[in-house]
């Protein structure tokens, strides 16, 4: 057991706060559902009622897809582009690990490298993939948890509901998406652009103390 926490620590970690927070939004969201129900004439729900409401899948999910839509542009134009003295960039000098081709008789090597053809061509982009069918998969269910949210109400308040045509195109939804959008872009481009000029001693996410300004890499 000590060996696996010692081998998956960073993951563990992180887990365990998204589990901790996870919960705490169930908790206070419940609560603000709630009061938004009965200010406008509705009756009040219980826990497993709210974690199949709208109102908890459009807040949840609005946010995942943010995070799977960076980490997905990151991966893919960290192939291509490249920023002078980010540690988050490739270098500009030489070829990086990265774009070697892969060796199916290195020791350790995964099994798809070992089958080649197709299987390694999906693999070789398995994990930008990913990270899209992730995006995909939580923005359709920000849209229907937003849709939904947006029926709760407009029904407490005698309107007319939405249907999917009209409300993809709706300001409410697509304000939902693009304000996290934004501060999910502007998070990358600060880690990349105050990687030039400042340090983190002991972090893989950061150049070495004493490395020049314009050494780019890790």
């Amino acid at each position: 057991m000590k060996e696996f926490i010692k081998n998956n620590s960073l993951s563990i970690v992180f887990i365990i706060l998204f589990v901790i927070t996870l919960a705490a939004q169930i908790v206070f969201g419940h609560q603000e559902y709630n009061k938004e129900l009965i200010d406008n004439g509705g009756a009040a729900v219980n826990l497993q009622q709210y974690l199949t409401s709208g109102h908890f899948v459009e807040s949840t999910f609005e946010n995942w897809e943010s995070e799977f839509l960076q980490m997905a542009l990151f991966v893919v134009l960290t192939i291509f582009l490249k920023q002078k003295g980010s540690s988050e960039s490739k270098k500009f000098d030489g070829t990086d690990e990265v774009d070697e081709k892969p060796n199916p008789n290195k020791e350790g090597t995964p099994w798809p490298v070992k089958k080649g053809g197709f299987i390694l061509k999906l693999y070789q982009n398995s994990l930008t993939i990913a990270l899209l069918l992730l995006f995909i998969i939580s923005f359709v269910l920000h849209f229907y948890g937003s849709l939904s949210d947006q029926n709760v109400e407009n029904k407490l308040k005698g309107e007319a509901l939405e249907t999917t045509a009209n409300y993809i195109t709706d300001s409410r939804f697509w304000f939902e998406s693009f304000q996290n959008w934004q501060s999910e872009f502007l998070s990358v481009f600060a880690i990349v652009a105050l990687s030039i000029y400042l340090r983190q001693q002991g972090s893989p996410q950061s150049k070495p103390v004493d490395a020049p300004h314009d050494e780019t890499g890790e």
